[in-house]
């Protein structure tokens, strides 16, 4: 569906969840009692009040999101310094704050816990690196993409552990959500417009990490999308019609990841040369595609994996080619370490 102008999402979609939420607050409770009536219904615990609670804590940040964004559009000066370097830092506590709270209750809610490992890679070998860690180069982060509300949770951990500020390369597609929309167009983010010109698209994000600080982070997700089969399938037939048989072979050989799109993250490091090129590894939601898995899911006890490898800028190859096997490479060790069982990090000396 194609995204409305941008003034017609202001006094249209901006405003609507302000006006749902009193029909949503005034229907809760007996929202609530459907749900405990449904939840004894069914088996396992209570995961209709559950996704309920969910629901209930997302209205409100939505809500709570776009209040706050009115009152810095007008402690801005109406929006005439809304660019200021203290109204940006302004929106990334905003940020903050919604990432706390949506991690927070969803990791209550649906029994979540999240184990982060850090290592950092350089010619001494690997290094373990606890939260913020030590790295003070601002980063390129390339993570897989697989899991319900993965890119949320990535963001949280970059935010909250390790004390980054993001910008960030989502789909065009993501500002049909207000809260979305306001806040994260007021920060350095790009949105994908489906079908742009793939020059046009490499060239705003090297802009966009062009002038990168030591505490930001740019975040891509090389493959595109979420993890399915039929997208792994798309994968290799593309590189087949392309007359690319050796990427085609390789892309078979990946059973848990797609191909990675290595042109958006290596723009974003030639437009940052500073920068440390960072691999995110993880797994435990990769079985829950949609939202019928979710449910099912609910209210098992799940740990998301997730493993970060900091390579050094001086480890980093100079040659572009060399850089795509090294991309490459990194997702079929990725891909290795979801086959083998989750059992260890992936080892950055491969």
């Amino acid at each position: 569906m194609t995204l409305p102008p941008r003034w017609v999402r202001r006094f249209v979609l901006w405003p609507l969840p302000l006006i749902l939420v009193w029909f949503y607050v005034a229907s809760v409770p007996v929202l609530l009692i459907v749900a405990f009536v449904v939840s004894y219904r069914l088996p396992g615990s209570l995961r209709a009040v559950r996704s309920l609670g969910l629901a209930t804590v997302y209205v409100f940040v939505e809500v709570a999101i776009i209040l706050a964004s009115f009152g810095l559009w007008i402690a801005t000066g109406f929006g005439l310094r809304l660019r200021s370097r203290w109204s940006v830092q302004a929106h990334y506590r905003v940020l903050n704050w919604a990432l706390r709270t949506l991690v927070g209750g969803g990791r209550r809610l649906f029994s979540l816990d999240i184990a982060v490992r850090g290592f950092i890679r350089d010619a001494d070998g690997r290094h373990p690196v606890d939260p913020p860690g030590p790295i003070e180069h601002p980063l390129v982060v390339m993570s897989r993409h697989a899991g319900p509300a993965d890119s949320i949770l990535l963001m949280y951990e970059l935010m909250v552990q390790f004390e980054r500020r993001p910008r960030i390369v989502l789909k065009e597609s993501l500002q049909w959500d207000p809260a979305f929309d306001i806040l994260l167009n007021r920060l350095p983010t790009h949105f994908v417009r489906h079908g742009a010109d793939r020059d046009e698209v490499l060239g705003l994000l090297r802009d966009l990490s062009s002038d990168m600080q030591p505490g930001d982070a740019f975040v891509i997700f090389p493959e595109g999308g979420n993890f399915t089969p039929r997208r792994r399938e798309r994968a290799i037939e593309y590189f087949e019609r392309q007359g690319r048989t050796a990427e085609a072979e390789r892309a078979r050989g990946l059973q848990h990841v797609l191909p990675p799109r290595t042109n958006g993250a290596l723009a974003a490091l030639d437009g940052c040369p500073s920068a440390s090129p960072v691999f995110v590894a993880h797994t435990g939601l990769d079985e829950i595609a949609g939202p019928r898995d979710l449910w099912r899911a609910i209210p098992d006890h799940k740990v998301l994996d997730m493993v970060f490898v900091a390579v050094t800028r001086d480890q980093f190859p100079i040659d572009e080619a060399d850089q795509v096997e090294l991309m490459w490479a990194a997702w079929e060790l990725i891909d290795r370490w979801i086959d083998d069982g989750r059992t260890a990090p992936p080892d950055p000396d491969a």
